[in-house]
């Protein structure tokens, strides 16, 4: 599959203001998703957050492992090799600036061939689990098609280019309908989009992509669930 890069960075940042809700814990956590990634490209680098780098994995279907970052307002850079201490970083790599009131979030990563050092783009999605719960699906639709439908015992209505949290769709660890169609734009007739069972797991929080499919007018719905350990108490 292949998939605009440029267009999905600049409709997450259209997005990204709906999605900074974190508070100050003094500990951060992240995970990295590679969206758009073709087969020839990296399936790691190493993230520098200002005082140490560490080699990250760039996965394609499914959320890294999580990583421990320092606490505090901080910029990210993607390097292709480990930082050398006290060298500074070639300011073209890609970087991103991290809200010392985001507490764990999503490192989204998604291709820039125009960046010629390390050729990705980088964005945080916020997962402050005061927001977003678990059980919740968050969803953002990529595309210029409106979504809609139900899923399990929740009705999804996502408007083109935006973001919706859904409550779990489903009660405890069962099976659920998926049943969902897609308007293109300037048109008033649904498509149907796809028909299908899911599990839900009310330990996990499930985020949800819409992508344009390439070759095909009805787009792609691409999930990752979040399984975090409960701590004791």
């Amino acid at each position: 599959m292949k998939i605009h890069a440029v267009r999905i960075f600049l409709v997450l940042i259209s997005l990204l203001p709906l999605v900074v809700f974190g508070q100050d814990t003094g500990s951060r956590t992240c995970r990295v998703i590679f969206l758009g990634a073709a087969d020839t490209d990296a399936a790691t680098l190493h993230l520098y957050d200002g005082t140490a780098s560490r080699e990250v994995e760039l996965p394609r279907l499914n959320l890294s492992k999580i990583y421990t970052l320092p606490a505090g307002p901080i910029t990210l850079h993607l390097l292709s090799m480990p930082h050398v201490a006290k060298e500074p970083v070639n300011p073209a790599t890609p970087s991103v600036t991290v809200a010392g009131a985001i507490s764990d979030f999503y490192l989204l990563i998604s291709p820039d061939p125009s960046n010629k050092i390390v050729p990705v783009r980088m964005q945080v999605i916020d997962a402050a689990v005061e927001r977003f719960k678990s059980g919740q699906m968050l969803w953002f639709n990529l595309t210029e098609h409106d979504v809609g439908g139900q899923v399990g015992k929740q009705k999804l209505a996502i408007k083109a280019q935006s973001k919706v949290i859904l409550d779990p769709p489903a009660t405890g660890q069962q099976d659920y309908n998926v049943n969902l169609n897609f308007r293109i734009a300037g048109q008033d007739v649904l498509h149907p989009l796809c028909e299908t069972r899911w599990v839900h797991n009310p330990d996990n929080r499930t985020l949800l992509f819409i992508l344009n499919e390439s070759g095909s007018r009805a787009p792609r719905i691409l999930g990752f669930p979040d399984h975090r350990e409960k701590k004791n108490p």
